[in-house]
């Protein structure tokens, strides 16, 4: 895939074409010069069709920003059939897999381009903080008062509690969709006092490579590594639990070779839904807003692959029941499908839609040709 390198930007439809070998870098890098942008991935190497593929959770999501055109001459997905035919994927000319695409992985073909919609970019402001553990529970206050408090649909952050080794540095990704934020906003983090600091006004493309996200390369990542729970905010409770779950398993979990924990929370608003109102394969309801929180363990030794996935799951039912009792309506909650344990049942992220799914799967390959490649598969 890596050849599919192109980015072709159309300023008359505001869309932009870009090829699925990309990382999202280079989409940035490619549309600074027009000052436009598209919603894609966060941080640093993040792929292009991975992202996309698996419904894409950003400010809002990225399959919601897939271009629809109504010139026949635009196409939303280039897709190369299992039979080896390639068709433009829209919503007028293929339905059935323009809704299938939309989260639905590499069942359906291998998409070879997507067309994105395009909103224009100026400077912004963030970057990454770096704290000790020494003042976790500010982080904690601070992680849970933004949830709970902040509407401003320009900010977002990512408050990160990390264990490598057993050692811990809680990690902080603060993004303001602007050259500064208004008063307030981001000020409790700020004055916490932390080992470094990297925020500043910057184009978006400089905000993304300022915060790494390939620490665990050579690493067993690929095992099962992620697990998440779906909520519906962040109270400090729930997020004082998230930190005892990262202290104990990179405790007890320490004699492992090249471990590393890290858990993920991603406050954001509760329309992040609400931006498109074109069915989608993901997520298998619009009718509440969840937020995931990803459990990322990372190793280095495949004898260690079952005790390390075993371990996600204890964590991740913890969180739930956790939320639950803190009066959080999430049973049948959607579960974000890019950070979903290898095993995790379809349902759980496509709901009512997963017959659907099995439907336009069989009549796109009936002989099963996309069973050959890895991901969840209907």
């Amino acid at each position: 895939m890596t050849r599919f390198q192109d980015v072709t930007y159309n300023q008359t439809a505001q869309a932009a074409t870009i090829g699925a070998g990309l990382i999202w870098d280079d989409v940035y890098a490619a549309l600074e010069p027009y000052a436009v942008n598209v919603v894609g991935g966060r941080v640093s190497g993040v792929g292009v069709a991975g992202l996309i593929l698996g419904g894409g959770v950003f400010l809002g999501l990225v399959v919601d920003i897939v271009f629809s055109p109504t010139s026949v001459s635009w196409r939303a997905y280039e897709l190369v059939l299992p039979n080896g035919t390639v068709i433009d994927v829209t919503q007028s000319s293929s339905p059935d897999l323009f809704f299938a695409l939309k989260g639905g992985f590499n069942n359906f073909g291998i998409v070879t381009r997507f067309t994105l919609m395009t909103v224009p970019q100026g400077q912004v402001w963030g970057g990454p903080i770096m704290y000790s553990e020494a003042v976790v529970e500010q982080v904690t206050a601070a992680t849970a008062d933004f949830s709970a408090n902040c509407t401003d649909p320009k900010a977002q952050l990512i408050t990160t509690y990390n264990y490598l080794a057993g050692l811990p540095v809680i990690s902080e990704l603060l993004f303001y969709d602007g050259p500064s934020p208004p008063a307030g906003v981001f000020d409790k983090f700020l004055a916490i006092p932390s080992l470094s600091e990297d925020v500043s006004t910057r184009s978006f493309l400089s905000l993304v490579r300022s915060y790494p996200g390939n620490e665990t390369t050579g690493l067993r990542s690929a095992s099962g590594v992620f697990n998440s729970v779906s909520v519906t905010g962040f109270p400090e409770e729930l997020l004082d639990l998230v930190l005892e779950e990262a202290v104990y398993w990179s405790t007890s979990l320490l004699p492992l070779a090249g471990l590393f924990v890290s858990y993920d929370v991603e406050p954001f608003l509760p329309t992040i839904f609400t931006h498109n109102s074109t069915p989608s394969a993901y997520p298998g309801s619009r009718e509440r807003a969840v937020f995931p929180i990803n459990i990322y363990f990372a190793w280095a030794l495949a004898l260690d692959d079952d005790a390390i996935q075993n371990a996600t799951r204890i964590s991740a039912e913890r969180l739930y029941n956790k939320a639950v009792e803190l009066g959080q309506p999430i049973e049948g909650a959607p579960l974000y499908p890019n950070y979903a344990l290898s095993d995790e049942p379809l349902e759980d992220m496509y709901g009512d839609n997963v017959e659907a799914l099995k439907r336009i799967k069989d009549s796109v390959d009936p002989d099963n040709v996309m069973g050959l490649a890895g991901g969840f598969k209907f």
